[in-house]
């Protein structure tokens, strides 16, 4: 389970080091692809072939279905973190997520999220106070 927020810096290279609690569970190899909200998902990889085995069986006669289909795929690195646990993230992937330098790791249970610092806060800051707010219409039953 990812969980907590932590704030490795990218080095020269386009390399991240990935925070030491979450590199056993990454060390047999890892899928890095572009997520919503223009951050990047981390999956291990056996998660992301869980994944993608749905997103492949969705019906491919659907418009939508084939473009997010090719989006995902076509945007996937697979990765394996070296004896540093540092990460190559991709030039193309770097570029949809914004990431320069200061960049934020944040667990989201099953996937790593990676976020350019400055558009990290933006979305902190953005739904922050409806999270404080929300209610049960959100997800029933769990408080």
């Amino acid at each position: 389970m990812f969980l907590g927020t932590h704030t490795p810096k990218l080095d020269d290279k386009g390399r991240l080091t990935l925070p030491a609690k979450y590199r056993d569970a990454l060390a047999g190899g890892l899928m890095i692809t572009k997520g919503q909200d223009h951050c990047l998902f981390v999956f291990p990889r056996a998660e992301f072939e869980q994944m993608a085995r749905k997103v492949a069986d969705a019906p491919f006669t659907n418009e939508a279905v084939r473009a997010y289909q090719r989006y995902l795929f076509a945007g996937t690195d697979e990765q394996r973190p070296d004896g540093q646990g540092r990460i190559a993230i991709a030039s193309e992937l770097r570029r949809y997520a914004g990431l320069n330098k200061e960049c934020v790791v944040i667990g989201a249970i099953t996937r790593l999220e990676i976020w350019d610092a400055q558009a990290w806060q933006g979305y902190l800051d953005e739904h922050e106070d409806s999270y404080a707010k929300a209610r049960e219409e959100v997800l029933p039953g769990v408080f």
